[in-house]
């Protein structure tokens, strides 16, 4: 009985999440588009300018790709859209929540991240030669998602995401934002990895939506939606550890 109630359960909370989203775009202070621009968004040069330390302990971290998760295996959630060992989230943020393991790993990219207002998730987002990501749809409208570009493929043309009706194409140090509240997909038909910074900020809102916002990020957070990545997360860095390193919190 207990899997039909959560499917219910989770019916339920995704019909609650678009009323919430339809109030959220009416209180946006940016545009309800599909992709964003850049300047409304001021942190962006900053985080921008960080490229090359932050891809120098990508690929570090990149050296053993054992020790990094797949999407699906942090957040079960996600296996429609995350199969195999195809796309690997290496997390610094989950919805606020600092991952001090791997923060540690890369104190310059923790640094860079820090000067990012309203973050409330960011990981590097390793997708695998050839793999397509089945369009889907993000959580809530309380947040904007931006990738900056690590390591984009020679061929940038057949390494798209598409966003509702519009394709764009990732550039090397550079960011794109998006809503991901519209159906997206992506697609690498290339034979080289691709990788960006994954980020979520909170969306710029007026002060009634941005309470709107307090109660949305609270109720995910009370979630298996969160609770569950948050808890194979510190397994997973657990079994990481070097005996006798307790976390620090």
């Amino acid at each position: 009985m207990k899997a039909p109630l959560e499917r219910k359960n989770r019916r339920i909370g995704k019909l609650v999440m678009r009323t919430l989203d339809a109030f959220l775009a009416r209180h946006s202070t940016i545009p309800n588009t599909p992709f964003l621009h850049q300047a409304a968004f001021p942190w962006v040069p900053a985080l921008e300018a960080q490229t090359e330390p932050i891809r120098a302990e990508l690929n570090q971290v990149a050296q053993r790709p054992a020790d990094i998760p797949t999407f699906h295996e942090m957040s079960p959630d996600q296996a429609r859209i995350s199969t195999d060992d195809n796309w690997r989230t290496f997390v610094f943020r989950l919805f606020g929540r600092r991952i001090e393991d791997n923060c540690r790993r890369c104190p310059s990219t923790a640094k860079a991240l820090d000067g990012v207002p309203g973050l409330q998730n960011a990981w590097f987002s390793i997708l695998a030669p050839g793999y397509h990501i089945p369009p889907h749809r993000g959580p809530t409208k309380a947040v904007v998602r931006c990738h900056l570009g690590l390591a984009i493929p020679a061929q940038p043309e057949q390494c798209w995401i598409r966003v509702g009706e519009q394709t764009r194409h990732w550039r090397q140090g550079s960011c794109l934002l998006f809503d991901d509240t519209y159906e997206h997909e992506v697609r690498n038909d290339t034979a080289e990895a691709r990788v960006v910074l994954f980020i979520d900020v909170d969306r710029p809102l007026d002060a009634i939506g941005e309470r709107c916002r307090r109660m949305v990020l609270a109720l995910l957070r009370t979630s298996s939606y969160v609770k569950r990545p948050l808890a194979n997360l510190e397994r997973w860095n657990r079994r990481l550890r070097p005996a006798g390193q307790d976390q620090l919190c």
